[in-house]
């Protein structure tokens, strides 16, 4: 590609100077000869002579033999024109060359233009041009800065000019994008995770949450253990222990956990029985005992499991009830009042009696009321609350009459476990 004032040649393979002179139809007016030059043409008086060089093949080619053009060659090189005095008429903004030809004075690179320190100089053909550096636009002869945040805008997000320029910002969360303009959300869970346990992002922002168990602190990022234990005094029947992040139950000796939150009696008479042979092992909440298999005391013998009778050949037996039964029973601790906790029941019925009951020791305190049911039945009632662990024998007496004026007793010696807790 070649510059204004030239052509290709394809034969040279080189750009050559494009003769003006034969193309541009009356180039030069007021009666001025037109001459060829590198890259344009000079209009000259009639009267004007030209020195060119022999190497000067483009100018020398348009100009010989037809205004007055000599020629000089690298042999002669002090030979002078036929009237040296005369010298060529430059236009404002050209000089004189060496060749005695005009050429462009670049006012930029001498100094010699009147540019202010603020604008830049730019060379033009025969003159020059005072124009604003980027960024800024002339007010009469000052360069101003051009605020671009005015103008269409620029940013996404917000603008910020400086002297010549301007810059782009992007609110919090987000960041510049390539392009220096769009705003992109950061993911800052994926950058940095200032969250403790879970992060989620949000546009511009992010959120912070934690595993089930804790909760967020104060400050929205780090995460807390919560303290079951203390928000309920339910969450557990016997002893909450709080944990990070959840919580468990455990429950006193004798009892295991069932359903995480719930104590259930553990008996020992199925897993740890540690009662002798001649003892039975009695469950009861919270534990178990021993009691002997033959509970019998004098004069009274064993006739069936826990049935003692007393002999009617023995004399003695006279004055004491006839059987003694001995039962086992077991509740739990502070039970709610009034509650029917054990019935009583003849075992054998005659026709024309009479029995009544009654509550013959064991209730010196007044915990228990007897309440006959039926004929042949009552119930034991729990009139008082117990707190465990203790242990209640309570002797009830059957009274049987008939018409015949007959009597007997039998009685039922109830021992009563109270476990040392209310489950």
């Amino acid at each position: 590609q070649c510059t204004d004032g030239y052509e290709w040649d394809p034969v040279r393979q080189r750009c050559k100077d494009i003769d003006e002179c034969e193309i541009v139809p009356d180039a030069c007016k007021g009666g001025m000869k037109c001459v060829n030059h590198y890259g344009g043409y000079l209009c000259l008086p009639r009267t004007a002579q030209i020195i060119v060089n022999e190497r000067e093949e483009a100018a020398a080619e348009s100009t010989s033999g037809r205004n007055n053009v000599i020629r000089r060659t690298p042999a002669d090189p002090q030979r002078a024109p036929p009237n040296p005095t005369h010298q060529i008429q430059c236009a404002a903004g050209y000089e004189q060359s060496d060749h005695n030809v005009c050429q462009d004075i670049d006012e930029c690179a001498t100094g010699t233009h009147n540019c202010r320190a603020d604008q830049v100089c730019v060379n033009l053909r025969g003159s020059f041009s005072c124009q604003c550096p980027p960024g800024y636009q002339k007010r009469g002869d000052q360069c101003v800065d051009i605020d671009e945040c005015t103008l269409t805008p620029y940013c996404h997000h917000r603008c910020v000019n400086i002297p010549g320029s301007y810059y782009c910002q992007c609110n919090a969360g987000f960041q510049l994008a390539s392009n220096n303009h769009t705003c992109v959300d950061i993911n800052e869970c994926d950058a940095n995770n200032p969250c403790a346990q879970q992060c989620y992002n949000i546009l511009g922002s992010f959120i912070c949450q934690c595993n089930p168990g804790f909760e967020l602190s104060s400050d929205r990022i780090n995460c807390e253990d919560i303290d079951e234990c203390r928000t309920s005094s339910y969450m557990c029947q016997y002893q909450c222990v709080n944990e990070p992040g959840k919580f468990s139950c455990v429950c006193p000796e004798g009892y295991q956990v069932v359903g995480g939150r719930t104590c259930h009696d553990i008996n020992e008479c199925e897993t740890t029985n540690e009662c002798r042979e001649d003892e039975i092992c009695w469950n009861y909440h919270g534990g178990f005992r021993c009691y002997p298999r033959n509970p019998c005391q004098e004069p009274y013998v064993l006739t069936s499991e826990n049935r003692c009778v007393c002999p009617v050949s023995n004399a003695i037996c006279r004055e004491l009830p006839y059987s003694v039964v001995y039962k086992y029973m077991s509740i739990r601790s502070d039970r709610t009042v009034p509650s029917d906790i054990f019935q009583i029941q003849a075992t054998t019925i005659y026709p024309n009696t009479i029995n009544t009951f009654r509550i013959k020791s064991g209730n010196e305190n007044g915990e228990f009321y007897l309440r006959q049911t039926s004929t042949v039945s009552a119930m034991l009632v729990l009139v008082k609350s117990l707190t465990g662990p203790r242990e209640h024998i309570v002797d009830l007496e059957m009274l049987t009459v008939n018409s015949l004026n007959y009597r007997t007793s039998s009685v039922l010696r109830l021992t009563i476990i109270v476990g040392p807790y209310a489950f």
